[in-house]
């Protein structure tokens, strides 16, 4: 099977507007491509990951990955599946998450001798005279057809500033420039970015006329990795010291059993053949996919050494009990009241839930053990004294804590 298709067996691509070019470019060596990432956090994300692993199938084939890091977007932020505008961030705080990003991405793609190229859009959009940018490219884009786009459609109610508005345009430029100055003929995103992207493309049309090799690509990784690059307590971070490796094979580990096929076929590496032999577990069997997709992401992300640490702490700690590396939470002095916290307190306070409320019916529904014996109060109180130690909190039958002090 040539790369192209197992593309669209493994459930990555969603739409393309010219099957037939993109498939010779891509099952040849033949594409440039680019993904953007904008650098709203200080680390890439599980959404993000998933990004990445389709850019190093695609290096592997012998094509082209750019990064494009989006330092000049940064400064707008991408309307896209938002009902609200995005927190402005300052140049310094965009200029560190650019080099956050770039420290990460070099562990997954290969950068030597132009194999790859890392690109920061700040180089060519914050220094443009904006007379000059309306001359250039404002006489591209349609008004009336940038309103029908449904990253615009779906704000319009409630209230699209003009500066997001030109997010679009933004991007569109995004794509000019990298196709001058690099030859990218394709651009890859989310289902969510395929409006821009058709703009991008329409951009270098009439710049540079019809023939221009200008090809877009719709894929719905990225949609997905919002979806799953998600828990309950915010994002799963590729930082260690965001997400520590135990926390991340965990996240892996607990995933729905619905998605667990579809992760293997997405994110991993293992032959589609081996993968069929999966599509029918239940049970045991469905269990144990978990732990090998849990694994081998692991593995990708953090290393061989740490994904079999997250294995063996796995496993000790839910047969045996042992707690020695178990993610830790430390409480301070501040996190106490009269030397106690309540039990639903500690619960927010170690991740465990997100609210209260949440922690509320945690307890209410038996849920909630603290050194295994079950907490039913939800006005139970826990003193400092308690915590010097080290206290194990569990919600549920996988997610464990171990409580100390700082």
């Amino acid at each position: 099977m040539e790369l192209y298709e197992e593309l669209k067996e493994r459930g990555l691509i969603a739409q393309v507007t010219d099957e037939e070019r993109i498939r010779d470019l891509i099952n040849n060596g033949k594409a440039t491509f680019y993904i953007g990432f904008d650098p709203t956090a200080d680390s890439l994300h599980v959404g993000h990951f998933m990004t990445l692993v389709l850019m190093k199938r695609l290096q592997l084939a012998g094509n082209k990955p750019i990064a494009l890091i989006g330092g000049g977007t940064g400064m707008i932020g991408d309307p896209s599946g938002r009902s609200d505008m995005r927190k402005m961030l300052t140049v310094d705080d965009i200029n560190h998450n650019c080099e956050c990003f770039k420290k990460q991405m070099e562990r997954f793609i290969d950068f030597s001798d132009g194999k790859a190229l890392m690109v920061n859009n700040a180089d060519w959009l914050r220094n443009l005279n904006y007379i000059d940018l309306l001359r250039d490219v404002g006489a591209c884009f349609s008004v009336n057809r940038m309103l029908t786009a449904e990253c615009y459609k779906s704000r319009m109610e409630r209230g699209l500033s003009f500066l997001e508005f030109n997010y679009m345009i933004m991007q569109s430029y995004d794509f000019y420039q990298l196709f001058i100055k690099y030859g990218c003929n394709l651009q890859f995103g989310g289902d969510d970015q395929w409006s821009n992207m058709l703009a991008g493309t329409e951009l270098i049309r009439r710049k540079l006329g019809k023939d221009a090799s200008a090809l877009t690509i719709n894929l719905l990784l990225n949609s997905e990795g919002k979806k799953m690059g998600k828990t309950q307590s915010g994002a799963v971070w590729l930082d260690k010291n965001k997400t520590t490796p135990f926390e991340f094979y965990q996240y892996w580990r607990n995933i729905d059993d619905a998605d667990v096929i579809k992760c293997i076929k997405m994110l991993t590496f293992i032959p589609l053949e081996e993968i069929k032999k999966m599509e029918h577990f239940e049970g045991a069997e469905l269990n144990e996919a978990k732990k090998i997709l849990a694994y081998e992401l692991t593995k990708m992300v953090h290393g061989e050494d740490e994904a079999k640490l997250a294995q063996d702490t796995a496993l000790s700690l839910f047969n045996k009990g042992d707690a020695a590396n178990m993610p830790t939470v430390s409480l301070s002095e501040e996190d106490f009241v009269d030397n106690n916290i309540d039990i639903l307190t500690l619960l927010v306070k170690t991740n465990l839930v997100t609210s209260k409320s949440e922690a509320r019916r945690a307890v209410e529904q038996g849920g909630v053990m603290l050194e295994n014996e079950k907490v039913t109060d939800v006005k139970k109180v826990i003193s400092k004294i308690e915590f010097s130690n080290g206290v194990i909190l569990k919600k549920g039958k996988k997610n464990f804590v171990k409580v100390n002090l700082k």
